[in-house]
């Protein structure tokens, strides 16, 4: 079995930014054990894989540590491919997912480029203890946590949350899958919050920007704001951009695309 790869940047209009995906676009779906070969040999925090069926398109995600139930930035990037080379005539696409069936509208951009809206569920939080293993492995005292599917913890700034240097053994014995960290935005920066993710569970330290990580942060900021509007950023080293709703349990996350590279897979 072959199978046509794209490597996309999510959350970036330009190359080296943003967070890299590889699409895979096998005819039927290989075997589990080959798909999560592949997301190993990738290295990016998610591969996904994309089959077309009768109604929409199926839609899975793997880490190199394994399948995950929601991705953003893959998600992202697997609507990009699909709305410029496949159905380059149409603005919408839909994924059965694990998370339910998503919704990606294309926003053409006039000049710039264009905007994938993605609308995902936000994961119910509730509140925990802020505790010394937090501390320990984050490199920073949070001044609140929450939990989801992922932790969410909450620094006093914007600078807490850049300087961190985790420390990612330690960061695997904390609760939840992901470990999100959040801050407000400077005054002036345009930004309502800052963040990063970290991702040690699942073989990835840190995520360049989590698209589900933000289900969890962007709910977050937008009861303690009292917006439904926000611009979001996530300060890793590549770092990008999410322009973000949030309305009645769900999340709408916008984003631009790059395309890197497109090639061909030989499993065989």
């Amino acid at each position: 079995m072959t199978m046509r790869q794209y490597v996309v940047d999510a959350f970036t209009d330009t190359v080296f930014r943003g967070n890299p995906a590889a699409v895979c676009m096998p005819e039927s779906w290989p075997s589990d054990e080959l798909m999560a070969d592949i997301a190993m040999e990738n290295r990016f925090s998610e591969t996904a894989f994309i089959v077309r069926e009768p109604e929409e398109w199926h839609l899975r995600w793997f880490t190199p540590g394994g399948e995950i139930d929601l991705c953003g930035h893959a998600t992202l990037a697997s609507a990009y491919v699909v709305l410029r080379f496949v159905e380059p005539d149409t603005d919408v696409v839909r994924f059965r997912t694990m998370s339910g069936v998503l919704t990606v509208i294309r926003t053409r951009g006039s000049a710039g480029a264009d905007v994938f809206t993605m609308d995902f569920p936000a994961f119910d939080l509730r509140p925990t203890p802020v505790t010394d293993a937090m501390e320990q492995a984050l490199g920073a005292r949070p001044i609140e946590a929450w939990l989801g599917r992922d932790l969410l913890c909450v620094m006093p700034d914007e600078r807490t949350v850049r300087d961190l240097n985790p420390d990612q053994e330690l960061v695997k014995g904390l609760p939840g899958l992901l470990a999100n960290v959040t801050a407000a935005g400077d005054a002036g920066s345009g930004f309502d919050c800052v963040s990063r993710s970290f991702a040690p569970k699942l073989d990835v330290p840190e995520d360049p920007v989590c698209g589900s990580g933000h289900c969890h942060i962007l709910p977050y900021w937008s009861s303690r704001l009292g917006t439904t509007a926000l611009t979001a950023y996530q300060a890793s080293t590549r770092g990008g951009i999410i322009h973000a709703t949030v309305n009645n349990g769900r999340v709408g996350l916008g984003g631009s695309a790059a395309l890197f590279s497109v090639g061909t897979i030989l499993p065989d």
